[in-house]
């Protein structure tokens, strides 16, 4: 669905915007008091649309979404469109290959090899870096380049392991009939190929909800995609560390101008209180001979989806803090920060 102005400002978008610049710690915990005082007095939901409708307005372009803030709908447009999923459908892949894991067809420490045949040379991942074939991997190793650096040449090592029509036919048996990938006359390769926000949303809640796979491979995904080495640009670019790893997210791109992402944001207690699913293509405001191959955090998509991120941390941190806030459910806390230097 194309989002234009008349769109955001029915979804009630013309507020005034403030900006908080501080120096020093007292500034800035001071600005972030007064924004989780205003979105206290503020229905979520509400809080969210607003946003939403104002940053999809300002980066143009057609946008097909699902956003759920504490079980409820926040954004729902063209939820159920077909839409080029791009890496998004990385979540697919690596939930086929955890559920054989969970069947005992295969291990996360079995191993495949890297030729240099397979070796996608674009500019993403870190496979096409290596200049140092044959090698050999372990299956957890390929799936983790998957889902945090995007590696193209992982998806051709998941389908090694689980060819592209058994690969669907494990997503349509758990109830994905539209996110399937594309199969190519090697019965292990595919093109990532397409979904709905609704089914991708569907995906992650039944994810977190424990219906998707085994308690140690929702573990496993999880920690992949939440991790500080997944997508930043995005959703997680203005949140501090701490927050980045209550954001298991996963994007998506292409030089058409598809820019994609889905995830989840966990409240302090692991608690998850927001999933979302943002499929978003061309023509944006600007260029676009400059936005089709702008995939960082200045493409206007990806700075939308700043501030949309921005928002679901602060409303799921302000319910969590409500008085009346109930813990319930599953929760998947997020791993202490740590950090190193070597040695």
């Amino acid at each position: 669905m194309k989002i234009n102005r008349r769109f955001a400002l029915g979804l009630g978008t013309v507020a005034a915007a403030t900006a908080a610049v501080g120096v020093g710690t007292a500034q800035a915990s001071a600005a972030q008091s007064a924004r989780a005082a205003e979105h206290a007095t503020q229905d979520p939901v509400r809080r969210v649309a607003r946003v939403y409708g104002r940053e999809v307005a300002e980066a143009q372009g057609v946008w097909s979404s699902l956003v759920t803030v504490g079980g409820a709908t926040a954004v729902e447009v063209g939820a159920d469109d077909t839409v080029e999923a791009y890496s998004v459908n990385k979540l697919g892949v690596a939930t086929a290959v955890l559920d054989k894991i969970d069947r005992g067809l295969l291990t996360l420490d079995q191993r495949v090899d890297l030729t240099a045949s397979i070796v996608i040379q674009d500019i993403d991942g870190i496979f096409a870096l290596d200049r140092a074939y044959p090698s050999s991997l372990t299956l957890g190793n390929v799936m983790a380049n998957l889902l945090t650096l995007s590696d193209n040449t992982a998806v051709r090592l998941c389908g090694l392991v689980c060819p592209a029509l058994e690969l669907n036919e494990i997503l349509r048996n758990k109830g994905f009939v539209v996110t399937q990938v594309v199969p190519v006359s090697n019965p292990n390769r595919f093109f990532l190929g397409v979904t709905t926000p609704r089914e991708t949303h569907t995906l992650l809640s039944k994810l977190v909800a424990g219906e998707l796979l085994s308690p140690s491979s929702t573990d496993y995904l999880l920690n992949v995609i939440r991790s500080t080495s997944a997508f930043t640009d995005g959703i997680r670019l203005d949140l501090r560390t701490e927050e980045r790893l209550r954001v298991a997210t996963k994007a998506g791109w292409f030089d058409d101008g598809g820019r994609n992402e889905a995830g989840i944001v966990f409240a302090p207690d692991g608690t998850p209180g927001a999933i979302y699913s943002l499929f978003a293509s061309g023509p944006y405001a600007g260029d676009a001979e400059v936005t089709n191959v702008d995939f960082g955090a200045t493409h206007p998509a990806v700075k939308a989806r700043q501030a949309i991120g921005r928002t679901l941390v602060d409303v799921v941190d302000a319910a969590a803090a409500a008085p009346q806030a109930k813990a319930a459910g599953r929760k998947y806390p997020a791993p202490a920060i740590r950090v190193t230097n070597g040695g």
